[in-house]
């Protein structure tokens, strides 16, 4: 297996500001209320078998491409191997427009066009909870049920994984420039310390930046309350009447940190790694006090036309080849930690090299200050998302 790193702008970044709950909205304004799809009306005729294909829609940049033409190396081997042709749609740009997109189908019970989609863990939530997916069969699927990451397997939302499977995970922490600030930052608290008033950003949407902040604060994630979130929010407001934080960022955190408008942020681990390709002296720490795992995952929405296709292709990159030839492009935590071995005898010198990077291969040390964020219930979210984007000016 030979995998080349690509410095891309990452995925992870293009995530908005919209995990507030606004698909809510869109859908009482439609006439339409939200409705939970009993299990017996969630499948449909199965065409696998009579239709070789899978319609699979992404998020852009998240899956290897040749260098040097528009192919797309291990989509094209799963289809070589299997006969199966797979419509690639690099259509997700953000969880609640997507969750607008396709919801009025799932809600009356209709076709959305796709067999596989990839979401954040806290819109699978949503999915799940209202019965818009599929239990995957397992028997199709020896590789996930072999090689996906102990860690991974068992969220709140969604028992043991049946209904979806981690695509990519990642780690919410802190980046900063070690050079540009003179010392180290090893705790969430070190962001508030004097010499960085002003040049310190945190990230705009609630689901990606309440974690880690919570857990600054001593806040076990996995069990949070409202008053540990309500405790978070008054800490970050009084900072940002004192000016301290310089202002809530989507992608655009990559392009202040680069620049040195910023010394610290809050920052996705993948994003970090493309950056350090750039300027060694960028770092990302995973504060002492915790870190956020979170992961994107695959689901397979309701009357899909080709599901044995799509769980024969979710399968596919449980392959520790395939997943290492993905982790080596995306840089982001890898499901399957089998993938480390097959990059560390990969016979290339950078690609081996990823098989020791904590962000991609996260060692025990690192595991141990990494939780899961227990999702933000749907009674919850209105209250919380309201205090939130008034406090981050969204």
């Amino acid at each position: 297996m030979t995998a080349t790193r690509k410095h891309l702008l990452s995925r992870r970044s293009l995530l908005g500001a919209l995990g507030a709950g606004g698909t809510g909205l869109a859908l009482s304004a439609c006439g339409v209320p939200p409705a939970r799809v009993a299990p017996g009306d969630r499948a449909r005729t199965d065409l696998s078998e009579a239709e070789p294909r899978v319609d699979f829609a992404n998020w852009p940049l998240y899956v290897d491409v040749d260098e040097d033409t528009s192919r797309r190396p291990t989509l094209d081997a799963f289809t070589r191997r299997t006969g199966i042709s797979v419509r690639y749609r690099e259509e997700i740009n953000d969880n609640d427009e997507f969750f607008g997109k396709i919801g009025p189908s799932l809600i009356n019970r209709q076709e959305t066009g796709r067999d596989l989609v990839v979401v954040s863990d806290w819109m699978a939530a949503r999915f799940v909870r209202l019965g818009w997916v599929q239990e995957m069969d397992r028997a199709r699927q020896p590789n996930v049920a072999r090689h996906l990451d102990p860690q991974l397997l068992d969220p709140a939302f969604d028992e043991g994984r049946r209904s979806s499977v981690p695509w990519q995970s990642g780690i919410t922490g802190i980046a900063y420039d070690r050079r540009r600030l003179g010392r180290e930052i090893r705790a969430t608290a070190d962001l508030w310390a004097d010499d960085l008033r002003g040049r310190v950003t945190l990230l705009s949407g609630l689901d990606e930046a309440f974690g880690m902040l919570m857990q600054g604060d001593g806040v076990d994630i996995t069990r949070w309350r409202a008053d540990d979130f309500h405790r978070m929010c008054e800490h970050v407001e009084e900072l940002v009447d004192r000016r301290h934080i310089r202002r809530f960022t989507g992608n655009d955190y990559i392009k202040d940190l680069a620049s040195g408008d910023v010394l610290a942020c809050q920052a996705y681990s993948g994003d970090v790694i493309q950056l350090q390709a750039d300027n060694p002296d960028i770092a990302f720490v995973v504060p002492e006090e915790g870190g956020e795992l979170w992961s994107e995952s695959l689901l397979i929405p309701n009357r899909a036309r080709h599901k044995a296709n799509a769980e024969r292709l979710v399968d596919h990159y449980y392959d520790p080849e395939t997943a290492a030839a993905l982790a080596a492009w995306v840089n982001y935590v890898c499901p399957v930690p089998a993938a480390r071995e097959v990059l560390a005898s990969s016979g290339d010198e950078e690609t081996a090299a990823l098989a020791e990077d904590p962000l991609i291969f996260p060692d025990a040390a690192m595991r141990a200050r990494l939780a899961i964020a227990r999702d933000i219930t749907p009674r919850e979210r209105r209250e919380l998302a309201r205090r939130w984007n008034t406090m981050v000016g969204l």
